[in-house]
């Protein structure tokens, strides 16, 4: 098992999406990851982008906490080989587990399932719950429409601008590790 200080959330697409880029910037993460010493906490699935993000840290030599609800372990097909794996009963369970065990939090492309993870730890910064960093990664302006999204919620008036200051948009990977550095 690796060593490691701190830990990254990275909530993503359990598919691979249209693009081949998404499933770069995945193994980049990953590696990334690895290479800074963080340990990755994901949803333990080894398929789509979440099995790309986690078999490029284990490869990269890395450490990894995975945790499913048992009704997902054949779907998401449970990544029984991570350094920690944790079944829980629910995806509340899930989602409180991975946040609780991470110092900051990426989002890759994704689907439904990655925006309920996004807004719920947006939603929880809004209230004050927690101050962990949440960085969108803008694989090829995948994020575009959900930034005009919370700028419009601002516009009109349905959250306070501070919301935008919640998340930050990297761009590339250069820009992700910048701000997973200075914020761990």
């Amino acid at each position: 098992m690796s060593t490691f200080e701190k830990s990254v959330c990275v909530y993503c697409g359990s598919r691979n999406g249209d693009d081949p880029v998404y499933g770069e910037a995945a193994v980049a993460v990953g590696q990334m990851l690895a290479n800074n010493g963080w340990r990755l906490v994901y949803g333990a699935g080894d398929v789509g982008l979440m099995g790309q993000v986690a078999n490029a840290v284990q490869a990269a030599g890395g450490a990894t906490f995975g945790v499913i609800p048992a009704h997902l372990m054949d779907w998401e097909v449970g990544k029984r080989d991570l350094d920690s794996f944790v079944v829980t009963e629910t995806m509340h369970e899930r989602k409180k587990v991975m946040f609780m065990n991470a110092d900051a939090v990426v989002v890759l492309p994704g689907g439904a399932g990655s925006l309920d993870e996004f807004f719920e730890a947006l939603t929880w910064r809004q209230l004050g719950l927690h101050a962990k960093p949440i960085v969108l990664l803008n694989v090829d302006g995948f994020w575009d429409p959900l930034c005009d999204l919370l700028q419009h919620v601002v516009d009109h008036g349905f959250a306070d601008n501070n919301i935008l200051e919640f998340t930050t948009v990297a761009e590339d990977m250069a820009s992700l590790e910048g701000m997973l550095k200075h914020a761990l």
